[in-house]
Parts: C-alpha cells; sequence; structure tokens
C-alpha cells in the first residue's frame, strides 16, 4: 500500500489533480473536499454543501465541519509537501474559530512550520470571503512514519 500511495502523491503533485489522493481519504471524499493549485501553493476548497450546516438560523457551518476539513488540508498539505508514502498520523489538533463560518465556500491555505524525523507541524488559516479576513486557525501536529 506504501508504494502506491506515494505514486498517488507524486501524481497529484505533478499534475496538480488531487482527486485520486482525496479519494483514498473517506472523511475528506465525503466532505466533497477539492485542491486547487496556484503556482506551487495549494488551496484547499471546501464547496458549500447544505449537510455541513450546523446552525441554520445563521446559517453557518458545523464546527466540526470546519475543524475536519482544515484537518484533512493539513495532512494533505503535508504528505505531498514531503511526497509521503503513507498517511500521517495526527498527534495533536487546535482550532480558534475566529468567526462564523457562514454558508459559502471555504477556503484553506497550509504552511508547514517545522518538519523533525518524527513530528511535523502545519499551521492551517481557513477563509471564506477574503483570505486575510479567516474564519479559523489551526495548529495540527502529525506523527510521520
Amino acid at each position: 500500500m506504501n508504494e502506491r500511495i506515494e505514486q498517488l502523491v507524486r501524481d497529484a503533485h505533478d499534475s496538480g489533480d488531487y482527486m485520486p489522493l482525496i479519494e483514498e481519504i473517506p472523511y475528506a471524499r465525503m466532505l466533497g473536499m477539492q485542491v486547487l493549485r496556484l503556482g506551487e501553493q495549494m488551496v484547499f476548497h471546501l464547496p458549500l454543501h447544505p449537510d455541513n450546516i450546523g446552525n441554520p438560523i445563521l446559517p453557518a457551518l458545523h464546527g466540526g465541519v470546519l475543524a475536519g476539513f482544515m484537518e484533512q488540508a493539513a495532512m494533505l498539505h503535508l504528505m505531498t509537501s514531503m511526497h509521503s508514502e503513507s498517511f500521517p498520523k495526527i498527534i495533536d489538533f487546535s482550532v480558534d474559530y475566529l468567526r462564523a463560518g457562514l454558508s459559502k465556500d471555504t477556503y484553506a491555505t497550509c504552511q508547514v512550520w517545522r518538519q523533525g524525523r518524527r513530528v511535523g507541524n502545519v499551521a492551517v488559516t481557513a477563509w471564506q470571503a477574503r483570505s486575510d479576513e479567516p474564519v479559523a486557525t489551526a495548529r495540527a501536529h502529525f506523527k510521520l512514519d
């Protein structure tokens, strides 16, 4: 399986088509997560879906959906940046909700802060209308195999 995952990561990075890799992750697939490539930058996209609404009065995204999207984005970003041959295992995930994630498409970008031999740290910023007005930020720590 490791060789297959490594090939999927390599193909996704080379072609810019991340769907075969996303299809291997059940939760990312269920969310309908997508990846947009802007040069070397990866922008993660969570399309609006009625099942992702947690507060129908506002309406606003469910906080768990937003956090799950950000966690999956962090994992995919780490995998592609290190050309991983396996899925990193989550150690810790901390999210700061900054404003309501309204009923709109949501985007996220990631940055690997430190990548040691066994642990990778990723910062995630999620926004909707403007990248300089984030709806949430997160920090993720992953165990690398």
